[in-house]
């Protein structure tokens, strides 16, 4: 989905199952492949169109392979092939390689190129929160829409539940992985404009990253000898340059 013939943004968070190995201690351990009973794979994930109302959100809750996730991997893929830019949390160490393996895994080709805006990376870079987990940023950034601690099955108790089937740990489940996406998206909207070397959004269209079309001009910039018109978004406060030069930029007298 389009919001204001802008590009396709979509923001995604995935949920995996643990690693399960036979281990002789608690503490440092170096577990060895022959070690391995059951590997990870993806048990939940959910993805939402920046400017959509609907979140989309599957998980491996009626598979009767828990192991096996290409079910439910094609639908995210197939959004994700539709995806002008992607945003997650933390998702360039671990969301986009997590899938990547096992979209390679399950045979599928590499998804269609797209552009990536991860708000942890904009948050060590930009600001300096006491933590740039997503708990801690929404709770104080976006609190309406604050990531889920799902008090029901703490922690780990989650994922141990959801692997043995417990149909209301699978639906917790569900509601932590759409309340991460939600808050992912609120705090992406709230990050957009202070990232200063992420996507120009400028190449898709004559709005704001935020969406907005309220813009107000605020001076020229100049680059390579060229000026270009500056903006000020009214709505997120975000700086923008024109897309194209409105002319030659101040002319340098040479030194005699």
């Amino acid at each position: 989905m389009k919001a204001n013939n802008g590009p396709k943004v979509l923001v995604v968070d995935i949920e995996t199952a643990p690693i399960l190995a036979y281990v002789w201690g608690l503490w440092d351990q170096n577990v060895g492949l022959n070690q391995i009973k059951s590997d990870w794979y993806v048990i939940s994930w959910a993805a939402k169109w920046v400017g959509s109302d609907q979140v989309i959100q599957r998980d491996q809750r009626s598979c009767r392979d828990m192991e096996n996730d290409e079910r439910i991997l094609k639908e995210l893929y197939d959004l994700m092939n539709q995806a002008d830019i992607v945003v997650t949390q933390n998702g360039v160490k671990f969301d986009h390689k997590k899938l990547n393996a096992r979209f390679i895994f399950h045979g599928f080709k590499p998804p269609n190129k797209y552009q990536k805006i991860d708000i942890y990376k904009i948050a060590k870079k930009m600001f300096a929160f006491s933590s740039n987990k997503l708990e801690y940023m929404s709770k104080h950034l976006t609190p309406k829409l604050s990531k889920d601690d799902h008090k029901d099955f703490p922690g780990f108790e989650l994922w141990s539940e959801c692997l043995a089937r417990n149909l209301k740990a699978w639906r917790e489940m569900a509601k932590y992985n759409v309340k991460d996406v939600l808050a992912t998206e609120a705090l992406y909207k709230k990050f957009v404009a202070w990232d200063t070397q992420g996507v120009n959004f400028r190449l898709y269209s004559e709005s704001c990253a935020c969406g907005s079309k309220d813009l107000v001009k605020n001076g020229s910039a100049y680059h390579k000898a060229k000026r270009y018109q500056k903006y000020q978004c009214k709505s997120c406060g975000a700086p923008i340059r024109s897309r194209h030069a409105m002319g030659t930029g101040p002319r340098t007298v040479p030194m005699a």
